[in-house]
């Protein structure tokens, strides 16, 4: 199903006053992990698949964005995240409250090197969904963005959040992006 995303760029105050409104879906690739996998020895305890983890930037910027999420007052509905390590330690480091799992999401042990065209068509589809309440946060990684949205999905940044306005008609406005550490610095 192809969708539509015209650009609207908003300011920074402008995107903070849109977001306190609710309505939008911000898509956002897992904070920083370093590239290989832990070994044993240096993995997280709760980390017993020995999945790639958030390196302490991750870690730093998850937190410090979810600070600035709740001190901003951005009201946040519905939290989905790949079932990845690193993305529920992004969900979990932000205090993002009641996460789902949700498998499109994720990479399906392949490491991400395989992302189906049915996880493409599955995000897709659900950023055109207006939140049912306050903004719907969606985690995943970069080969999910750049899969479903050719135009911009492999510019995501880790940590990166694409603010999008969906019109519940198959539509949707870009209205921002935001790096991970840019979160702390909007009033």
């Amino acid at each position: 199903m192809p969708i539509t995303a015209r650009a609207q760029t908003l300011s920074s105050d402008a995107l903070v006053a849109a977001l306190r409104q609710g309505g939008y879906v911000l898509v956002m690739r897992h904070a920083s992990a370093p590239r290989e996998a832990p070994s044993q020895d240096i993995a997280n305890a709760d980390n017993t698949g020995l999945e790639r983890q958030l390196g302490d930037a991750g870690r730093t910027g998850a937190t410090a964005m979810g600070k600035a999420l709740r001190g901003l007052k951005i009201p946040i509905g519905d939290v989905l995240t790949s079932p990845t390590y690193r993305a529920l330690e992004t969900v979990k480091f932000a205090q993002l409250a009641n996460p789902t799992r949700v498998v499109e999401l994720g990479d399906g042990g392949q490491s991400m090197q395989g992302v189906a065209e049915t996880q493409a068509t599955w995000l897709r589809t659900r950023v055109t969904q207006p939140p049912r309440t306050g903004n719907t946060i969606i985690v995943t990684h970069m080969p999910n963005l750049a899969r479903a949205f050719p135009a911009w999905g492999s510019t995501v940044s880790d940590g990166e959040t694409v603010v999008l306005r969906p019109d519940g008609k198959g539509s949707l406005t870009l209205v921002g992006r935001v790096k991970i550490e840019q979160w702390p610095r909007f009033r």
